[in-house]
C-alpha cells in the first residue's frame, strides 16, 4: 500500500469528479430515468460533439490562447461535407448538377477546410501577434459568412444514407460511433499532451512563453499546430455531426465554440496557461451533459439553465484562480 498520501491533494485535482459523482447521484433520486441506457446512451451522444471540440481548444488554453473560430469552422466544414454527399431530387436543387462522391471525399473535404483555417488562424497569431480572442474571432466571422454564401443561406439536406451510416451507426456492443470518436480523440489529446515533445511544447508556452523561446522551442511552428490541431477537431466534429443529423445549415451551431470553452474551463483547464489534463476535460463535459440533461429532465425553465450554467463556468473559473492563487 502506498504510504504519505496527500488526501487534499488528491480531492483537490479530482474535484470536479466529486462533483459529477455527486450530481448524477441527485438526479438518480431526483428522476428514475436518468440512470436508464437509453439516457446514459443519449447523454453520451449529446456530449460527442462538444467534447470533440473541447479536445483542441484545450490545447489553446494551455498555450495561453482561445479559438472562438471553432463553431464557424464547424459550420463551414459541415456544409462543404454535406453538399458533396447530397442526393439531389426534384424538389431538393441547392447544389443542382452535382452527385454524391465517396463519403471519405467528403469527409477529406470537411477536413480540409479544418486545416485551412487552422494554418489561418495559426498563422495570425504566431506572426502577425494580432491577439488570439481577436484572430479566430474575426475568423469565425469569415467562416459563418462563406458558409451562407456557399449555400446562399438554404440548409443542405437529404444526404445519402451510406454517409449518413458514419454519424448514425454503431460500434461493438451497441456503442454509437459518436461516442467512439469522442474517446478516440479524447486518447490522442491525451497522448500528445503526455507522451510526446509537441504536448510539452504547449505547456511550456502557456508557462512562460519567454522561457520557452530561451530553452529552443520553436513557438511559432508550435503556435501553428496548436490551432491546426484545433481546427481539425472542430472539423471533425463536423462531418460525424451532419451525418448524424442528416443535414447541414449555415447558420447552425451559435455557441458551441462557448460550450467547448466552458467544458474545458469546468474541467480545470486554466486560463493562465500551461495547466490542465484530458481527464480534467472529460470531467467537464461529463458535468455540463449531466446539468443539461438533468435540468432537461426536471423540466426547468430554459432561461433558468442559462443562468446555471452561467454560475457554474463563473464558479470553475474563480476556483481554478485562488487554487493556483495559493499555489503562487
Amino acid at each position: 500500500m502506498p504510504k504519505n498520501i496527500d488526501i487534499k491533494k488528491l480531492v483537490s485535482q479530482n474535484s470536479i469528479w466529486l462533483v459529477f459523482i455527486a450530481l448524477s447521484a441527485f438526479l438518480s433520486f431526483a428522476s428514475p430515468a436518468f440512470l436508464t441506457p437509453i439516457n446514459i446512451n443519449n447523454l453520451l451522444v449529446t456530449v460527442s460533439i462538444t467534447g470533440i471540440m473541447a479536445v483542441g481548444v484545450t490545447f489553446c488554453i494551455l498555450s495561453r490562447g482561445i479559438d472562438l473560430s471553432t463553431s464557424g469552422v464547424l459550420v463551414l466544414s459541415t456544409v462543404v461535407t454535406a453538399s458533396l454527399v447530397q442526393e439531389i431530387t426534384a424538389t431538393n436543387k441547392v447544389f443542382e448538377g452535382m452527385y454524391p462522391v465517396h463519403p471519405l471525399v467528403a469527409v477529406a473535404a470537411g477536413l480540409g477546410v479544418g486545416l485551412v483555417f487552422g494554418l489561418i488562424n495559426g498563422g495570425l497569431i504566431a506572426y502577425t501577434k494580432i491577439p488570439p480572442f481577436i484572430a479566430t474571432l474575426g475568423t469565425m466571422l469569415i467562416t459563418r459568412a462563406l458558409a451562407l454564401l456557399y449555400t446562399n443561406a438554404f440548409p443542405v439536406p437529404n444526404l445519402t444514407n451510406e454517409f449518413r451510416a458514419i454519424g448514425r451507426g454503431e460500434w461493438v456492443f451497441g456503442i454509437p460511433n459518436l461516442v467512439v470518436a469522442f474517446a478516440l480523440v479524447l486518447i490522442i489529446g491525451g497522448f500528445l499532451l503526455t507522451m510526446t515533445r509537441f504536448g510539452k511544447n504547449v505547456y511550456a508556452i502557456g508557462g512562460n512563453e519567454v522561457a520557452a523561446r530561451v530553452a529552443g522551442i520553436n513557438v511559432e511552428r508550435n503556435i501553428i499546430k496548436i490551432y491546426v490541431f484545433c481546427s481539425l477537431c472542430a472539423a471533425f466534429a463536423a462531418v460525424l455531426h451532419v451525418g448524424r443529423v442528416g443535414s447541414a445549415s449555415p447558420a447552425g451551431a451559435v455557441g458551441w465554440e462557448l460550450n467547448a470553452i466552458a467544458a474545458a474551463t469546468v474541467g480545470g483547464v486554466s486560463h493562465s496557461g500551461g495547466i490542465g489534463r484530458m481527464s480534467g476535460v472529460l470531467s467537464g463535459i461529463l458535468v455540463l451533459g449531466v446539468v443539461n440533461n438533468g435540468m432537461l429532465m426536471l423540466g426547468i425553465s430554459p432561461y433558468i439553465q442559462d443562468i446555471v450554467r452561467g454560475l457554474i463556468i463563473i464558479g470553475a473559473v474563480v476556483f481554478d484562480m485562488r487554487k493556483h492563487a495559493k499555489r503562487a
